[in-house]
């Protein structure tokens, strides 16, 4: 902790509204992913929704990211990080917001997908922003700290729902979704293009060069780095949004525990995933990126059967944040790893199409849990997700150029 308070001094005026900016954006961009969670029983009670109806509402809002990075990643490296990082956050408040007056179904659809447009393009300029205003060495620590943003917005979340659905119902709680317009004016008036974005585009423009996806695929080396990190990113949400729907009413149903410490649950399940990311971006920085995930996922292929010996509320308290600590302390770290192995360029789209694909994939892994609840017992079910992350880290080990001493992008500049 005592290193990052200095490296938070150390900034200038301009890192710091970049870290700002981008831990503020992805602290609303989440906020708004967990209204839906709160939101969704009293929107099957309302709109009389089936359990496939009401599935489909998560999985459009993931293909929206899908769309939304593809179309932004390119956009953010053809035409600059900031406008672009400011348009998405406008698209996403103008998607949630919109819930508001969404009474049938199909307007919940088209709403969700305009909200995943927006939030799936803002990851990759994000991140890219980071990686290009900071030293090489630092860029773990800090895209950690931004993803701690998200958590934050996960609480806020949880803060607003119980404040707002038993009053005003659950369009109302959507509403809070235009305050992120008030950050897009902080954006633009504040944080500006880095010296390195400003330089590939004068290089791009020189040698007309243009921005394509096929240049993540350009040869088998690089299709298979992008294809391997598509695949870790897959396991990566999968475990995150498999573990955090299903954790509880496994252990609650299962184990026989009550519901009484659902709320403490959830906050010291957080409370796990910010310290396993300030522990992982800091790992990351110093031991390079093959040690950190190796640890890391092997960390949470092991703590996944914790929740078969657990046998209390304070156990399951525990149980939530140690895997939380493990399974969502990588998130960060993806985003360094991809900055730092794709060239400047070609940055954003690489960050959002391999981090959409993984949440639009990774986003069905809910199905796939309740189907395996459905038909094995839950020690397979916790083996299943164990070995899910195990083949993680075999993928890792294979990939190329990921120890500390390799990261200067030599393999695609």
């Amino acid at each position: 902790m005592h290193q990052s308070s200095g490296l938070f001094r150390a900034m200038t005026s301009d890192q710091k509204w970049v870290m700002a900016s981008t831990a503020s954006g992805f602290t609303l961009e989440n906020m708004d992913i967990m209204f839906l969670s709160f939101a969704l029983a009293p929107m099957i009670a309302s709109l009389h929704l089936s359990g496939a109806a009401a599935g489909w509402i998560g999985s459009m809002t993931n293909l929206g990211m899908l769309v939304g990075g593809l179309i932004f990643g390119l956009i953010g490296d053809k035409l600059g990080r900031v406008k672009t990082f400011s348009y998405t956050i406008f698209i996403f408040a103008f998607g949630t917001a919109a819930m508001f007056f969404a009474h049938q179904l199909s307007l919940v659809y088209l709403f969700r997908f305009i909200a995943g447009i927006g939030a799936g393009g803002e990851y990759g300029v994000g991140i890219a922003l980071i990686a290009e205003n900071f030293d090489q060495h630092q860029i773990g620590r800090l895209s950690s700290v931004a993803a701690i943003g998200g958590q934050v917005g996960a609480i806020v979340a949880a803060l607003m729902a119980a404040l707002i659905i038993p009053r005003f119902g659950w369009n109302a709680l959507f509403l809070i979704g235009v305050l992120p317009v008030l950050l897009t004016f902080f954006i633009r008036r504040h944080v500006k293009e880095s010296p390195a974005f400003l330089a590939a585009k004068q290089r791009a423009k020189k040698t007309n060069q243009r921005v394509s996806i096929r240049q993540l695929f350009s040869t088998p080396q690089v299709a298979w780095q992008t294809t391997g990190l598509m695949l870790m990113t897959i396991v990566q949400i999968a475990g995150y949004f498999g573990l955090m729907n299903w954790l509880p009413t496994i252990v609650q149903q299962r184990q026989g525990l009550s519901v009484a410490g659902s709320s403490l649950w959830m906050i010291a399940t957080i409370l796990g995933m910010s310290m396993g990311m300030v522990v992982f971006g800091t790992l990351l920085d110093s031991m390079g990126p093959r040690v950190a995930f190796t640890l890391f996922l092997l960390g949470s292929a092991s703590v996944m059967f914790i929740i078969l010996i657990v046998k209390s509320t304070l156990g399951l308290i525990l149980a939530g944040a140690l895997i939380g600590f493990f399974s969502n302390g990588m998130f960060g770290g993806y985003g360094a790893v991809i900055s730092l192995r794709y060239p400047t360029a070609i940055r954003a789209t690489a960050n959002s199409l391999i981090m959409n694909v993984g949440r639009a994939v990774g986003g069905f892994s809910s199905v796939a849990i309740g189907w395996l609840m459905d038909h094995y017992n839950l020690s397979i079910t916790m083996a299943c997700l164990a070995g899910m992350y195990l083949i993680s880290c075999l993928i890792l080990q294979l990939l190329p150029g990921l120890h500390r001493t390799q990261l200067a992008q030599t393999s695609l500049n």
